[in-house]
């Protein structure tokens, strides 16, 4: 018999150390914690401690999380509010990219939008935007987050260097299911992690739906 069919029999025999008790006095193991033979009881508990351990960690980093989670849902609800208070159309791009700076120090932000109406056609926010960073912006299905390769809205936070990651999230009508993006909102760090791939984007992409919902009111009628 080898290891595979001692372990094959007692699985199918699971009495069996009821049946013979005294076997288990005698069974010594290697301690983990040093060179020492232990009872198997004893590895038992130790290894029961081990689990423990790894539940009290695992549960120490979802409360980690938890209170992260809640960090940065209180700040979205500023930030909201700050959206909400509003009251001049005129200045609502730059009061959602100052928010993102001021409520979530975020480096550098900045919006920019097309297809607005007549009156807002003069701001700085609309000013001329190249096909490609449309199509780029159409793209986006979900936010963008990473190193920075050049793209060209970046050069729209007038930072004094190169950001060395950033976020870019398309700004649409969230009630309007597929609709046409209309703008984009650009994020930007000197840290490269600030912003990286395969970060979780919930919050980025519930910050780019209410950007959008807020902004709707200064697209052109079409």
């Amino acid at each position: 018999m080898n290891d595979r069919d001692i372990a094959e029999y007692l699985i199918a025999h699971p009495d069996f150390f009821e049946r013979h008790a005294e076997l288990l006095a005698g069974v010594r193991l290697t301690s983990p914690h040093g060179q020492r033979a232990v009872s198997l009881q004893e590895r038992q508990i130790e290894m029961q401690r081990e689990k423990t351990k790894q539940i009290e960690r695992r549960l120490a980093e979802l409360m980690r999380y938890g209170h992260e989670n809640d960090d940065i849902s209180g700040k979205l609800h500023r930030w909201t509010l700050g959206l909400l208070g509003e009251r001049d159309p005129h200045a609502l791009p730059e009061a959602i990219a100052r928010g993102l700076r001021d409520v979530f120090s975020v480096p550098f932000a900045a919006v920019r939008l097309w297809n607005v109406a007549a009156p807002y056609q003069p701001a700085e926010f609309a000013r001329s935007v190249s096909e490609e960073v449309k199509i780029f912006a159409s793209s986006l299905a979900t936010p963008y987050c990473g190193a920075n390769t050049g793209f060209e809205a970046v050069t729209w936070l007038g930072a004094p260097s190169d950001p060395a990651s950033v976020a870019l999230l398309a700004l649409r009508d969230p009630q309007v299911i597929d609709g046409p993006v209309f703008g984009l909102l650009v994020m930007g760090s000197d840290d490269a992690r600030r912003f990286h791939e395969g970060m979780a984007t919930d919050f980025l992409t519930q910050i780019g739906e209410l950007a959008g919902a807020a902004l709707g009111k200064l697209r052109a009628d079409d």
